[in-house]
């Protein structure tokens, strides 16, 4: 049988085994949202003392040759194994259950937590780890954003450390001001970087790139305003028919009165006839 070398960036049909030639470390964090990956990949670049991580794409694991070779050269030589699964149990069943076998066999915690925001008892029966640590580590993800998957990564060093637990996640708002370097901000924030006297001009786009690590583009894009004489405001929502998000734009453009708008979120265009 051929064996494939993984690439990252790439998608894996699960027709040919893969090797992701990982090797052990404190954390394995499994997951098909890139988005995940890269923030907590984010996360950890930024923290002091961060625990040794390796980030797994679930569409590479599709094969059950794949899961079998990840399983015996990284997982099961890890100290804890965390797996996001969109889709409940059945969606990855050879998987869930073979890291769940072979890890309680190695004794190393193993961690099945659901790609959404709802419970699912069958991932929580395959979990090997307190109900309260399943819920925080949980909780990071359902909120996202950087301060969460910092929170996140510092919950698994405690829980390996047997340290203090960090604070609980943030709730992430439908709706706010975003700066650069500062995450989650007000008004304020954003005009402490401003000229006086330069036209406004919100930045809006989706809350979703808060939650995971996709606002590189805004970044860029403030910092070209900057370097234009105006003054971004970025702005993220959960939706343009969101009633708080529309509350939100409503008060933030009252108080800074926009004189152009760039809108990065997409919505639907139709006739009036």
């Amino acid at each position: 049988m051929h064996l494939l070398a993984a690439t990252p960036g790439s998608i894996d049909d699960g027709k040919e085994p893969v090797d992701l030639g990982q090797t052990p470390a404190d954390v394995v964090f499994i997951s098909a949202a890139d988005t995940e990956l890269a923030a907590l990949s984010e996360a950890r670049s930024e923290m002091a003392d961060a625990p040794t991580l390796r980030l797994a794409n679930l569409t590479h694991l599709q094969h059950p040759m794949s899961v079998d070779l990840h399983i015996e050269a990284c997982a099961t030589k890890s100290k804890l194994v965390i797996a996001r699964v969109l889709g409940g149990a059945g969606y990855w069943k050879y998987g869930l259950e073979q890291y769940a076998a072979h890890l309680h066999d190695a004794g190393v915690p193993f961690v099945a937590l659901p790609g959404d925001d709802k419970p699912d008892p069958d991932l929580w029966r395959l979990s090997t780890i307190p109900r309260e640590d399943y819920d925080a580590l949980w909780a990071y993800m359902v909120e996202g954003g950087p301060a969460n998957a910092s929170g996140f990564l510092a919950y698994t060093r405690a829980m390996l450390g047997g340290t203090d637990k960090p604070a609980a996640a943030t709730p992430l708002l439908r709706a706010g001001v975003y700066w650069p370097g500062a995450g989650v901000a007000d008004l304020e924030a954003a005009r402490a970087n401003w000229t006086q006297g330069a036209p406004v001009v919100p930045l809006i786009f989706y809350r979703a790139l808060v939650q995971g690590a996709g606002l590189h583009p805004i970044n860029r894009m403030v910092k070209a305003l900057l370097r234009q004489g105006l003054n971004p405001l970025p702005v993220f929502v959960a939706s343009l028919k969101d009633p708080v998000s529309v509350a939100t734009l409503e008060q933030l453009f009252t108080a800074a009165p926009p004189d152009v708008i760039l809108n990065c979120t997409s919505f639907a265009v139709g006739s009036p006839h």
